[in-house]
């Protein structure tokens, strides 16, 4: 059997999948957001101190250690004080655009390899069975 990155056909639809994502009106839009991002060093610091602290409190809270509240309002006023930057702004909603468009993609693909088939919309829009929700 092929692997995927062999068979010449899906290698053209995975290509044909990454242009259409990129002629998406979107686009460029999202790509300005993330460069104006990677182009101000100050953000990122602010943005990798952010995710290091965030990983610290969560490491402490699950091993039962206690919270410190200076910790957490150190914290809280770091992620405020990155919150108010426009290019923060710009970057998160490129980041949760991006990831719409992977997780769409994955459920898919997901969803085709579970049915054996092109899945369709109400396989899609549904959770399961007996989840308890309208779907």
């Amino acid at each position: 059997m092929e692997t995927t990155f062999e068979n010449p056909a899906i290698l053209q639809k995975t290509r044909e999948l990454c242009q259409a994502i990129i002629d998406q009106p979107d686009f460029e839009a999202i790509r300005r957001q993330v460069d104006a991002f990677l182009a101000d060093e100050n953000i990122k610091t602010q943005y990798q101190e952010l995710s290091e602290r965030s990983a610290l409190l969560q490491h402490k809270q699950q091993t039962g250690m206690p919270l410190d509240m200076t910790e957490i309002a150190d914290f809280e006023q770091r992620r405020e004080a990155f919150l108010t930057s426009p290019v923060a702004q710009g970057f998160l909603a490129a980041q949760q655009a991006m990831q719409q468009v992977q997780e769409s993609v994955g459920q898919y693909l997901a969803k085709t390899y579970e049915l054996g088939r092109m899945p369709k919309d109400e396989d899609l829009n549904s959770c399961g069975h007996g989840c308890g929700c309208s779907h």
